[in-house]
């Protein structure tokens, strides 16, 4: 069951990337359309979901069932250093694209 759990969580999570990367590249190449927004929209549902669960994805909540493991990459197909920093990293590229998206907007 943990490889199954750690397989879905993987599959959201490089959804997850092409989503923000998606955004980034849309907004550095000023290429701002339906998407970009949709993309936004998807981000801060994620970052909902992560607040209502208190930062805890809620696949890792099903999947602590299945491992007493310390490790932050016993849920997802990462390695340990990405797994652990995740958040960080994501939030920084996403801010990123916001602060290029503002900047795109108001020099219209």
């Amino acid at each position: 069951m943990l490889v199954f759990i750690k397989t879905i969580h993987t599959i959201i999570w490089l959804f997850y990337n092409v989503v923000i990367f998606y955004l980034l590249y849309a907004v550095i190449q000023n290429k701002i359309d339906k998407w970009v927004w949709i993309c936004i929209g998807l981000v801060i549902l994620e970052g909902i979901i992560l607040f209502i669960f208190k930062r805890l994805c809620p696949i890792t909540i099903i999947a602590r069932k299945y491992s007493n493991s310390t490790k932050d990459n016993f849920d997802i197909y990462l390695p340990n250093w990405l797994a652990k920093y995740n958040k960080q990293i994501y939030t920084s590229i996403f801010i990123v694209a916001i602060i290029i998206l503002i900047s795109r907007l108001i020099y219209l």
